[in-house]
């Protein structure tokens, strides 16, 4: 038995070779662990923390002046002095075994705190500093345009562009002592002397003399010549006129218990072989989204990126909108229709690193100059090998300026709801994660190998997020598992919400390509699902956009393959790979949503098996978008079997909707069975049963639970809208049988005080749930999987699940919805072994 309030809470989930999502990453690797019953298990790490190199910096040739400063830790905390939140670093009460590693937790909210309190000195705090758009780029103050931009090597600048001529000798810029270049150009007549949606560049010599034209750093469109191959990019001076401003209608959705996200990709979204618009997006795939059920989409791709076959990860032009698929408008309308219909919507940002490109990108100021005067790091520090990228340098202050600004740039210009910061793997440690197998072992996370300026920049930058908008949520794609990522800065963590279960998918993978379903481990399956820390919420995810670009396949295709093409249609019986392949297609993005973490995450397409990879129009494929889209037909022809994947994924995320087992902290493996191919487990008070098992079904199947009762079908994936057979009855009332001695968990089955027995055929998941006296009056029919009527209609005839969560005085600890302190864990443990 595993009972995830009882997991080993100090473990890292993955222990994959770490890269990052556009890039290939090997097959993972168990992190070793103690056995945990039905007591908390601590893993001892080995070794002591490491002392750091010093890096001389403005921030620390500063900050020694500040001793027993007031620091706010993040948005939610009081004010307390920096003393007092260096010794009493509240992550180590989470998690005990960090202590070994108190010195470099010190030293990293040292470096936090003193950050922090120089911006606060010199930039009016935080948030102030973040407004540097305002002061950058181009801004309209008062009788004119003033331009700002930060070019310390430069020895001469000039500001260029279609209203003069692109002759700069008359728009000369004058330097400060920081490296800040400005010129204001007076209106003409009353009107702006750079018209709305003209060309601009930014003009400078650097040191040899030679005149290099760029876009600006802080620029807010940037456009490309269609009719010229190859052609530069420009950048855009962007101010429309008020009557052409998209004024936002609909307040930001309430944030979710748990997101359930859609990860697309605007530009592939459509069924032509061509690159889809925000507003095509917006009236044709967002109603799709919310008629899934999900509450959160994923934007791919937003920042202006020159090279479309990146998938939008090497970035140009940061705070401008990918303009292939419109303007700033136009992701503004996509934004606010996406909340009327109550989705949430998280923009992929990438502050990992930046697109190598001289002629369009940031990359092009710098020409040689030290780190002090650039965006990156100097010579091979700042050069990403595999990426072929430039590398931040976190600890200048512009670069800090720059990066910060971005993030509530897009929060407030356009009303993001949260983000995905790409690569963060890359950015915690010097080695990038580049070929490193990270085990679970402290030492990997707490080293020398420890990028903490990298570290301090997203502590600074989560700060920012959840200070301007207290409900964003922010995931972090981060492979290694690194401690304290999804903790909060108040006790010494980074700062996410969420990290991306990076592990499952490489699981799911490894198990279709290398393994036959017979020999498949359902105790290495839910370990695999549940081998994460209780303390930090994870999003989990049987596949993303990383398994279904060119090169490899996902979980639909690697089940089915050819017979994708020529075998789903619903006129003639399915084959058995077919069958097989559908059927294990529902289990496995199921299962992995149901046990896999806090929240879940699918790639557009994947939820009805898209039987295509991604390729992206390059010299490789003759510049085709003909893999460069979603085939939304196959979904919405009837007579083809794509639909009944695509209504399960409906209903599963309705499952949701309903009962919040996502956002439930009880999570209880009762069984994982190898020979009978059976997993039994407990969310919230639902009970699972997956049998994976090729051929046999099994008539009374015994499965534990927690509650004693009368449980009926809510979920079948064996229902006949869903490609099954309809084996399950859904008006049968399963009554619970006590098992063993009360208050002896040993003696119980499975360790679970009740049971019933159920039906279970193979390869199919069904999911139980508990009737309220309240409900004994209503259908025996199931929650969702009937024919006849909708799974809207469905869910209006259960009462609201809440009426069905107990006190804590009804002894039931584990269902009650709330948020366990550590303090609690060993109470909360000690109760339920007694039960």
């Amino acid at each position: 038995m595993v009972n995830c309030l009882c997991l080993n809470p100090f473990i890292s989930v993955s222990s994959t070779v770490a890269c990052t999502s556009h890039t290939v990453r090997s097959r993972q690797r168990l992190a070793p662990q103690k056995s945990v019953d039905l007591a908390l298990g601590c893993r001892n790490p080995l070794g002591y923390g490491f002392g750091f190199g010093l890096r001389r910096s403005l921030h620390e040739m500063v900050s020694s002046r500040f001793k027993g400063v007031a620091v706010m830790t993040d948005d939610k905390s009081t004010i307390s002095s920096a003393e007092e939140y260096l010794e009493n670093i509240g992550i180590f009460s989470i998690d005990p075994s960090l202590k070994p590693y108190k010195d470099h937790f010190k030293y990293r909210v040292k470096r936090y705190v003193d950050q922090k309190k120089l911006i606060e000195e010199y930039e009016g705090g935080l948030e102030e500093f973040a407004k540097g758009y305002l002061k950058f780029g181009f801004n309209r103050e008062e009788g004119g345009i003033v331009y700002r931009e930060w070019a310390p090597a430069a020895q001469e600048a000039q500001i260029i562009g279609d209203f003069n001529g692109w002759d700069g000798s008359n728009h000369q810029m004058e330097k400060n002592q920081f490296g800040v270049w400005s010129i204001k150009i007076p209106d003409a007549d009353g009107n702006p002397a750079i018209p709305h949606s003209s060309r601009v560049k930014f003009r400078f010599r650097h040191g040899d003399g030679v005149w290099v034209d760029r876009i600006p750093a802080w620029i807010k469109y940037a456009t490309v010549d269609p009719n010229r191959f190859a052609a530069p990019y420009d950048g855009v001076y962007w101010d429309p006129p008020l009557s052409e401003r998209y004024e936002f209608k609909y307040p930001r959705p309430p944030k979710p218990k748990a997101p359930r996200i859609y990860e697309a990709h605007v530009g592939m979204s459509s069924s032509e072989p061509r690159i889809n618009s925000y507003r095509e997006f917006a009236d044709e795939i967002l109603p799709r989204i919310r008629a899934n059920n999900y509450n959160t989409v994923q934007l791919m791709a937003v920042m202006e990126h020159s090279y479309y076959a990146s998938f939008g990860y090497h970035v140009t032009n940061f705070f401008a909108v990918s303009s292939r698929s419109g303007t700033p408008e136009d992701l503004k309308y996509l934004i606010d229709k996406a909340h009327s219909l109550g989705l949430q919507v998280l923009m992929d940002v990438i502050h990992s690193h930046a697109s190598n490109n001289i002629t369009d990108g940031l990359n092009g100021f710098d020409v040689g100059q030290t780190s002090q005067d650039s965006y990156f790091h100097a010579g091979d520090k700042g050069y990403h090998k595999l990426w072929d990228s430039r590398l931040f340098n976190y600890a200048n202050w512009e670069v800090l300026r720059f990066l910060l600004s971005n993030l509530r740039w897009w929060l407030e210009e356009f009303k993001f709801d949260g983000f995905r910061f790409d690569g963060v793997t890359s950015m915690l440690y010097h080695h990038h994660g580049v070929n490193i197998a990270f085990t679970g072992d402290y030492n990997e996370y707490f080293s020398e190998a420890t990028d903490v300026d990298a570290v301090v920049y997203l502590m600074l930058a989560n700060s920012l997020i959840h200070s301007i908008f207290p409900d964003a949520t922010v995931i972090a794609e981060d492979v290694s598992g690194m401690p304290g990522i999804g903790q909060q800065v108040s006790v010494g963590g980074i700062g996410f919400d969420y990290r991306l279960a990076m592990a499952i998918p490489d699981k799911w993978i490894d198990y279709l390509k290398n393994k036959n379903e017979y020999t498949w481990s359902m105790k290495e399956i839910s370990w695999s699902l549940t081998n994460r820390r209780y303390t930090e919420k994870c999003v989990s995810y049987a596949e993303s956009h990383d398994q279904a670009i060119v090169g490899d396949k996902t979980v639909a295709f690697l089940l089915m393959d050819e017979e994708m093409y020529s075998g789903m249609s619903c006129l003639a019986d399915p084959s058995p790979i077919v069958e097989r392949g559908i059927a294990l297609q529902k289990m496995i993005h199921f299962i992995t949503m149901a046990l896999g973490g806090e929240g879940y995450l699918n790639f557009m397409g994947n939820e009805f098996g898209h039987p295509e990879w991604i390729d992206f129009p390059r010299e490789g494929n003759g510049w085709s978008y003909e893999k460069c889209r979603r085939q939304w037909n196959l979904v919405d022809t009837d007579h083809l079997r794509y639909k009944f994947m695509n209504a399960f994924d409906s209903a599963m995320n309705l499952l949701d909707d309903k009962f919040s087992f996502l956002a439930s902290s009880k999570q209880i493996v009762s069984s994982a069975d190898d020979e009978d191919k059976v997993i039994v487990f407990e969310r919230g008070d639902l009970i699972f049963v997956f049998n994976f098992h090729p051929e046999n079904t099994y008539e009374g199947y015994k499965v534990g639970c927690d509650l004693p009762g009368k449980y009926r079908v809510a979920l079948d994936s064996d229902a006949w809208e869903f490609g099954g057979h309809g084996r399950v009855g859904h008006d049968v009332d399963h009554f619970t049988s006590p098992e063993g001695i009360p208050g002896v968990p040993e003696t119980n089955f499975n360790n679970r005080p009740n049971s019933f027995k159920v039906l279970s055929p193979g390869r199919t998941c069904v999911v139980y749930y508990r009737v309220e006296e309240s409900q004994e009056e209503g259908s025996n029919d199931s929650l969702v999987g009937r024919e006849d009527t909708s799974a809207a209609a469905d869910v209006a005839k259960i009462p609201d699940k809440s009426a069905s969560i107990k006190s804590e005085d009804n002894s039931n600890l584990d269902g009650v919805k709330r948020t366990l302190t550590p303090a609690d864990v060993s109470a909360e443990v000690e109760k339920i072994s007694e039960k």
